[in-house]
């Protein structure tokens, strides 16, 4: 397996030595899931673009319509957090022996 030498915040440096966290595993899935990621933008480009050339271009209203659900479900999907609930990541953190 080729080898690969990444640079981290020392923020994250810290983080990720406190928690004894496997660097390596968790930059290959994170690798993953970017990639993973590009392609579904990838292909719902080429999905819309395919629609377009069959249907025609979306109205006004239609965006509109579309616009309005992309934005509840992201708001579902990552809901706002309350000042007094948000939890600092130190609070997280395993203490470190």
């Amino acid at each position: 397996m080729p080898r690969m030498q990444i640079y981290l915040p020392d923020d994250l440096y810290a983080e990720v030595k406190a928690r004894k966290l496997p660097a390596s595993e968790l930059l290959q899935r994170a690798i993953r899931a970017e990639i993973r990621r590009e392609d579904q933008i990838y292909a719902a480009g080429e999905f819309l673009e395919e629609m377009i050339g069959e249907y025609g271009e979306p109205s006004p209203e239609a965006t509109a319509e579309a616009e309005a659900l992309a934005a509840r479900v992201k708001a579902h999907l990552h809901p706002p957090v309350q000042e007094n609930e948000a939890a600092q990541p130190s609070d997280r953190a395993p203490k470190a022996s």
